[in-house]
């Protein structure tokens, strides 16, 4: 039985493995640029953020339907389980599918019918979080925003995602103004590409409570003081981080100085099928490259929890913390 975990920083969309990819697309007659799953795998070799980030969208296209959604989502939970999440935060890009003619409606009421009885189905708990894309302009979000408000009792927070450099968060401040006023928990992504300043930006003008990625922050040893002060979680995602040439290798990975540090870090997929591990499988090469004790294991299952946004049921957050306890490596 794997470590019980929280899945805090994982798109749904970045869960698209190449065999349910061809299946949606002969369901929705879509035509991939790509002869079978192993040629569409051989793609999966990036060189950068925006390499990843052009085949990310062109495989969208497969995605079509609410059943296609419910379908994505359940293929995800499955996997996820399997590996020791009981409780997933799912990201979504809503600005891609309305792009493509995909209402909001279709790519929620798909999802939820995946996580609606994801506990029932999987043992999973779930919550859903709105992502806006930063190389979109801020009215776009502003407009996706007031698109889900109908839709608001699924989800519980908003975040930002997408090509970082040269889209400070500065950008969205009035956006997550507005997802405050709505009662939206925020996070953003901060630190992976662009510099610690977007950090904290993202802190003092969006008033996020956790920080996706935010590996950079560790080039600014009074930020990192603040982010142990404040106790901000941070969302790492270390196989990602070598996909993208974010670390050389992941020898090379911060994550055993952050610690050291007191910082409160928590380890993710982010988008499992293109960067080669779901949540189980970042624990697994952590713990082996970077030689984390079983202590640091627990400690990272056990931050997943704390920061998890489930203070709306504190009783099963107390649950899940007495299983990471209780686990006997």
């Amino acid at each position: 039985m794997p470590l019980p975990k929280a899945e805090l920083h994982l798109h749904i969309e970045g869960t698209l493995e190449p065999e349910l990819a061809f299946e949606l697309a002969a369901r929705n007659g879509v035509e991939l640029p790509y002869a079978d799953t192993d040629m569409l795998r051989k793609a999966y070799d990036f060189e950068d953020l925006q390499s990843f980030l052009n085949l990310y969208y062109e495989l969208m296209a497969v995605l079509r339907t609410e059943r296609d959604f419910e379908d994505l989502a359940n293929a995800y939970l499955a996997r996820a389980a399997a590996q020791g999440v009981r409780h997933a935060e799912i990201f979504f890009d809503p600005q891609a599918h309305l792009a493509r003619g995909v209402a909001m409606g279709t790519v929620v009421e798909g999802l939820w019918r995946a996580l609606g009885s994801s506990e029932v189905n999987h043992g999973m708990s779930t919550r859903l979080i709105l992502c806006f894309l930063r190389d979109e302009s801020a009215e776009s979000a502003l407009e996706t925003l007031r698109a889900a408000e109908p839709y608001l009792d699924r989800i519980t927070g908003v975040g930002l995602d997408s090509a970082e450099v040269g889209h400070p968060p500065v950008k969205f401040r009035e956006v997550y103004e507005a997802a405050a006023a709505l009662g939206l928990r925020r996070v953003a992504h901060a630190g992976e590409e662009g510099p610690p300043e977007y950090v904290t930006e993202a802190l003092d003008v969006l008033g996020v409570e956790r920080v996706d990625h935010g590996l950079r922050c560790m080039e600014d040893p009074a930020l990192v003081a603040r982010l142990v002060r404040e106790r901000i979680p941070l969302t790492l995602c270390p196989l990602s981080n070598v996909r993208l040439r974010t670390v050389d290798t992941l020898a090379d990975h911060p994550l055993p100085a952050m610690l050291d540090a007191g910082l409160m870090c928590t380890v993710n997929s982010d988008d499992p099928a293109y960067f080669g591990g779901y949540a189980g499988d970042n624990f697994d090469a952590v713990g082996q490259t970077l030689g984390l004790s079983r202590d640091r294991l627990r400690e990272l299952a056990r931050n997943s929890f704390l920061a998890s946004f489930l203070e709306d049921d504190e009783e099963r957050r107390a649950r899940y913390l007495a299983e990471v306890e209780a686990y006997e490596f």
